[in-house]
């Protein structure tokens, strides 16, 4: 790459002469503006509604289209015959509900939305300029230039990954500890014992409203998120939640990749001996480890892998598969044995 890239590349990312505002003794002035919307026509804050919901549909026919075609079909964590024998709901009726789910989500928004101020801008270069005063030692403008409009954001939005985790994490133990609620709201979610993409949002609405609709919503206020950062938020959020409920562990997937809660992990939590632990979702896993909920019928299988890749959890579940049919024989046989040991007369105390 010759110098005269370079130069044209660093004159792209940084305007030279709007940061050297940032050397004035000064602080520059602030001349407040109404942002433009980044896609015209479309204020951010409607926009913020819109992208998760348009990245949940796009997403879930991505991986409707691997199953119909089958695709990869070795990556699979259960064959298409046990979705088919094992769920309870219908995949119209999951897809009535996940529609339900977000049309309350976009009412909430719009009303939230209607309350928001709209976004201005015109005062970026007076708050690099109040955080270069800040540092006690000599900085380039250029990390001032990163540290405001990356850094920072990058840290909101990773605060509101945390608070997202640790909002879901207590409700949705809350659900599966009170009886009342798994059954009257929780339990529809797992009506899927073997998750597919569509069914991520496969709840109760008051349900999703609380756990997905609110938990998000409180994360982006409480780490004051703008409007392009709660698109940001939302709609990764979004992405990663229909990947946890994608049905397939993909080596190269990068949701499954970065975060250790994942398909498969998640996977363990809608099956029958997993649904008291792995409460975790959809980013990290600290607080099943705080609470120790995590499910550790598997660590045999990890040995030393940081992750449980597909060809152990399958293995995992092929013997639980086994030693459940011999348990099953065995109680068959020891049933028989005490039937025909009730009829045999020379088995009988005598009277």
């Amino acid at each position: 790459m010759s110098i005269t890239m370079l130069q044209d590349l660093y004159d792209r990312v940084f305007d030279s002469k709007y940061l050297q505002q940032l050397d004035s003794t000064f602080p520059p002035p602030v001349s407040i503006s109404l942002k433009p919307s980044l896609v015209k026509g479309i204020p951010d804050g409607i926009l913020a509604l819109v992208a998760p919901i348009v990245a949940y549909w796009t997403y879930s026919i991505f991986f409707h289209i691997i199953d119909v075609y089958e695709l990869a079909e070795y990556y699979r964590i259960h064959t298409p015959e046990e979705i088919l024998k094992r769920n309870k709901s219908t995949q119209s009726e999951v897809i009535r509900d996940v529609i339900i789910q977000h049309i309350i989500q976009s009412i909430a928004g719009i009303i939230v939305y209607s309350f928001d101020p709209l976004p201005t801008t015109g005062f970026e270069i007076n708050a690099m300029w109040q955080i270069k005063k800040r540092i006690p030692f000599p900085i380039p403008n250029e990390l001032i230039f990163i540290l405001y409009t990356v850094v920072i954001p990058f840290l909101r939005i990773f605060i509101a990954f945390i608070i997202i985790d640790t909002w879901q994490f207590f409700l949705h133990r809350l659900m599966h500890l009170n009886k009342y609620l798994y059954k009257r709201f929780h339990s529809r979610h797992h009506r899927l014992y073997t998750p597919y993409a569509f069914g991520a949002l496969y709840n109760d609405p008051v349900e999703g409203f609380l756990l997905d609709t609110a938990g998000s919503g409180l994360a982006a206020i409480i780490t004051n998120l703008s409007p392009r950062e709660q698109i940001i938020l939302y709609t990764f959020s979004t992405l990663k939640t229909v990947d946890d409920h994608c049905g397939y562990a993909f080596p190269w997937d990068l949701f499954q990749i970065i975060f250790p809660n994942n398909s498969i992990y998640h996977d363990i939590h809608h099956q029958h001996f997993g649904i008291k632990n792995n409460f975790s979702q959809p980013f990290f896993t600290f607080w099943d480890k705080w609470f120790k909920t995590e499910y550790h019928g598997i660590d045999e299988y990890k040995k030393n892998a940081r992750k449980m890749n597909i060809e152990k959890y399958h293995a995992f579940l092929e013997n639980r598969h086994k030693k459940r049919l011999q348990q099953q024989q065995n109680n068959k046989e020891n049933s028989e044995y005490s039937e025909n040991d009730d009829e045999n007369p020379s088995t009988k105390k005598k009277e």
